[in-house]
């Protein structure tokens, strides 16, 4: 198997051209959102990978200092080195490389954010479920073409109101197309964000 592939992973294929990645938040692994990815597109294929960082036993995507204080360092090399994964997963399993979608929550989208400033060739569409500002790159990429829907809770203590209008804010300023939708609930998720993040792809459609 590619060298690139060395991500504990899972892939189901799906019917469709699109391929939903799919990203855990700290704690998660493969499986977690395997559910969720059913549930947002049943037709899609999903690439399921766990993340290599143990905070406290605890897969995470990338390092934190603290709540919220990101080891920015880890986060770029990381970064790298899921878009270097998708990629070649993307030769492995035979998806189309410009049909990806993120589904990410809490640590997993906020590395999806992340792909999306500094590889965004990765993803053509992002799903991000309490994502924050993971870091802010020295010049912006275009993102024209990538739709985002981000799907905040109202009563979130971790990834904040004004955290979340940040995240639009850059992303705008990136050219991407993102539509915010903030749900009665705190950092975890609900029915609602799913079927919120169900219609919003019906409609979109990327």
């Amino acid at each position: 198997m590619n060298a690139a592939l060395d991500f504990v992973h899972k892939f189901v294929p799906g019917s469709s051209e699109r391929t939903l990645l799919l990203l855990h938040g700290t704690g998660g692994d493969e499986s977690d959102l395997i559910p969720l990815g059913q549930d947002i597109d049943p037709t899609a294929a999903l690439l399921s990978p766990r993340g290599k960082v143990l905070e406290n036993g605890m897969p995470r995507f990338f390092r934190r200092l603290a709540e919220g204080v990101f080891d920015e360092e880890d986060l770029i090399h990381r970064t790298q080195e899921l878009a270097d994964f998708v990629a070649a997963a993307s030769t492995h399993y035979q998806f189309d490389p410009k049909r990806v979608m993120a589904v990410g929550y809490s640590n997993g989208a906020n590395i999806a954010v992340s792909l999306l400033l500094l590889r965004p060739e990765t993803l053509n569409a992002a799903i991000l479920f309490r994502s924050m500002v993971p870091l802010v790159p020295k010049q912006l990429p275009d993102l024209a073409r990538v739709q985002i829907l981000i799907a905040a809770g109202k009563h979130d203590p971790i990834a904040s109101a004004a955290n979340t209008q940040r995240l639009v804010a850059l992303l705008q300023q990136s050219g991407a197309k993102v539509s915010a939708r903030f749900a009665d609930a705190a950092h975890e998720l609900t029915d609602e964000d799913i079927e919120t993040a169900r219609q919003w792809l019906e409609k979109a459609n990327p």
